[in-house]
Order: C-alpha cells, then structure tokens, then sequence
C-alpha cells in the first residue's frame, strides 16, 4: 500500500463503506465457519459432542473477545492518526499493539488450564460432555499466541483501509481448517481434539501469513525501530479497546447463562441452542463486519474533523445493517429445519432448534442496531457506550428475565428467545438515543473528541 487512503474515502464516504465491508463481510464469514466447520464434522458424532462444542464456545468467544477488543483499540486509534496526516503515532500505535497482544496471549495461556474444569463443571457439563469440553477446549488455549497477534496484524492493515489482505489470510486459514477437520477427527480418531488441533495449526498459517503480508502490503512500518514507549497510546488504545473487550465478554457470559437455563431441560436443549446459535452468528457477523468497516472510516473522517461525513454515513449504515438483518430473519423462519440440517439430522434437535430460531431471528435487526451504534461511537474514540448497550441487554433485561420465566414461572424454553428479544427492543433504544446525543455534541464540543 503506497499511500494514506483517507482522501479516497472523504470523496466518496458510501462507496467507501461497501468497499471496506465487503471484503470484511466475507473475512467475517470465513471466521464464523470455523466454529460451523467444527460443528458439522463434530455433529456426526452424536448430541454430546455437540453439547461440548456448545459448552465450549462461550470460552471461545471470551478469547475472541480480549483479542478483538486490542484489535478495535489499535485500528481506532491508528485510523485516527491516519486522518490527521501522522505516520509516526499509527506506526507507534501498531507496534504497542502488537506487543500487547503477545503479553495478553501470554496471561491468558498461564491462567486458563487451571479454570477449565471448574468453569464447565459450573456451565452445568456433566460426565462425557465435560472430559470432551476440557480436551477441545485445553488445545484452543494453545493457539492463542497465534490467534492473538493474528487479529492485531489484521486488525492493522484494515485500518489503513486494507480489508482485502485480511480476507486472503482468513479464507487461506479456513481452507486449510477444512482439510484438517475430517483428517484429526475421523481419520486419526481425535474426535472433538482433532478439530482443536485443525483450528491451532489453521491458525498458525494465519499469523504466518499475516506477518508476510505486513512485511510486503502494509502503508505503515511495524517493527521496533518505530516503537517509542507511550503510556498515552496504551491508555488511549485500552480506552476503546478495554470496553470493547467486556462488550464482547458480556456476550459470552451471556451464552453461558443461557446454556445452564438449557441445561436445565436437558442435553437435547443445549445442543438445540447452540445449533440455532451458530445461524443467529450467521446474521449478526456480516454486521460485526460492516460495523468494522464504519469503525474504520468513522476514525479516519474524526482524525480529519469531517463531521459532516460521519453524520451522513452513520445513519446510511445503520439501515442497511437492519435491512440485511431483517431479510435474513424472514428466511430462517420460514425454512429453520432446512439451515438446521446443515449441524444435525437428528429429529429432536431440528424440532427443539426449529421453534427456537423462530423466535430467536426477531432479535436480528435488534442487534444490528446495537453492534453499529457501538462501533461508530469506538470509531469517535467512545468505548464506553457499546459496553452499557450490551449491558443493559444482558444483565439488566435478558438473564434476570430468562431465570423468572424458567425457574420461578416455570415456563419452557421457549421463553428464554422471548426474554432475548425483550433485551434487544432496550439495548437498541439506548443505543439510537446515545448515538443521536453524541453525534449532535460533535458540533458542540470538539474537546469530548479528542484526536
């Protein structure tokens, strides 16, 4: 990359966000069919395989979590800089970034092995589920030193208005994820370990790739000849990346909740979930995707002063995010067995799945419009709101009324989706009254913004 995108895109601020988004969409999708290639080689050996899969993806997510969170800190920040015409501070920014990453995979590596059992014996594993939870998931903590610095370097390129590069190293990792599965699974009889193990070495050749790609492709210059120890761009960096961080870990305490209220109907329930679970990822993760892209131009028209620009493209993405939700809720409830079946064949798990997701794809659009506000107000430099939207969501409206209807109204679990949109319809009203009273101070206060 020869020069600073930032001109390019003031000209055209919405053929900037489809160029941008689309090659994200796509890197997205590539990162949700890890978990849905796992799945479906995983499914075929029966509901507890399954189940420990269901288990163990809250974990999984939380490592997504801390490391996508860096990764929001770092491209916010460095698209800022970018805007303002300052090579030097991005550069600066991306090498702390990195080195974070490397301490933070570090921490995690020597922290987790000791939880896993506690955790998932508290997630409501029992028995075979549990020892096939632990197996799958002591491999996973393995590959956070290639998971880690991955995303970083990813999350670098991007915020220079790199999307493509990227998209290259996912699908790359993907495919290489897809010959290894059926190989450790089936044939070298792993079973749930060997889709462990075709993940960390699928996420090896990521990092692999992504530090040729940076060495070769990148605008900016990561190496330690531009680092200059800033505690300013470490607390600026953990400023929106920290709340970004707990936003993501709500949403794993969220799904673990919700597999221990299945759990209390049964295995059957929690394998039924987390195959609805991973279509509702389906929908939402092209809008994590077109959410990354509006961060990125968003900080890059803030670091410019265009304030004009972020007030016109931040509604315009909004809307397309809710019309691509929408749409795709529509089909996932007239045809639920039909995407279902792509996880399982079993008849028990399509009926339990299928009533679910049809409740479940009325919170779509609602989190649509969370996701976006939240990235927008990051992209400003604001970590904070994201991280009380997705709390109100949680913790305030979904849990406590997923454990009053099951266990003290006694209701199915079919009540549980009820009390997920019930926190949805809340986290996106507070997120479209946030978003409105922030983006009118723009013009107020610049100070609240600081470059």
């Amino acid at each position: 990359m020869e020069n600073n995108r930032v001109d390019e895109f003031i000209k055209n601020p919405k053929k900037a966000m489809y160029a941008l988004a689309l090659p994200i969409v796509i890197t997205m999708i590539v990162q949700v069919m890890y978990n849905i290639v796992d799945t479906a080689f995983v499914g075929r050996l029966g509901a507890e395989a399954i189940a420990a899969l269901t288990f163990s993806f809250p974990l999984f997510f939380i490592l997504i979590s801390l490391n996508s969170g860096i990764g929001i800190g770092i491209n916010s920040r460095i698209s800022r800089y970018l805007g303002a015409k300052d090579k030097q501070g991005a550069e600066n920014t991306a090498v702390h970034g990195v080195l974070i990453s490397l301490a933070l995979a570090l921490v995690v590596f020597i922290l987790g092995y000791p939880t896993l059992t506690p955790l998932f014996s508290l997630f409501g594993a029992t028995e075979n589920v549990l020892n096939l939870a632990i197996s799958y998931m002591s491999i996973i903590l393995l590959s956070v030193f290639f998971m880690f610095p991955s995303v970083v370097l990813s999350s670098i390129l991007s915020a220079q208005g790199d999307t493509k590069t990227p998209m290259k190293i996912q699908i790359s990792a993907l495919v290489c994820n897809i010959i290894l599965d059926p190989i450790f699974i089936y044939v070298l009889g792993y079973g749930v370990a060997g889709a462990a193990i075709a993940t960390l070495l699928s996420l090896l050749l990521s990092i692999i790739l992504a530090v040729y790609y940076i060495r070769k492709k990148s605008y900016l210059h990561v190496s330690l000849k531009c680092f200059k120890f800033s505690f300013t761009i470490i607390k600026q960096i953990f400023s929106v990346g920290a709340p970004a961080s707990f936003m993501m870990l709500l949403m794993s305490v969220y799904v673990i909740f919700i597999n221990r209220f299945m759990a209390y109907f049964g295995t059957n329930y929690v394998a039924s979930f987390g195959i609805a679970s991973r279509l509702e990822t389906v929908a939402t993760m092209p809008i994590v995707a077109l959410s990354m892209a509006m961060l990125t131009l968003i900080g890059m028209f803030h670091g410019a002063k265009r304030f004009d620009l972020i007030k016109r493209i931040a509604p315009y993405g909004i809307k397309i995010g809710v019309a691509f939700t929408s749409a795709l809720g529509i089909i996932f409830f007239m045809l639920p067995s039909l995407f279902l079946r792509i996880f399982t064949p079993d008849p028990v798990l399509l009926d339990i799945g299928s009533a679910y997701l049809r409740i479940d794809v009325f919170t779509f659009p609602l989190m649509a419009v969370s996701i976006l506000a939240s990235r927008i107000l990051q992209g400003m430099g604001l970590g904070l709101p994201g991280f009380v939207i997705n709390l109100i969501r949680v913790f305030i409206f979904a849990i406590p009324l997923a454990y009053l209807f099951v266990f003290i109204l006694g209701y199915g679990y079919l009540s549980i989706a009820i009390a997920m949109v019930i926190g949805g319809i809340a986290s996106s009203i507070t997120a479209i009254v946030w978003l409105r009273s922030d983006l009118k101070a723009l013009n107020i206060n610049l100070k609240i913004y600081p470059n």
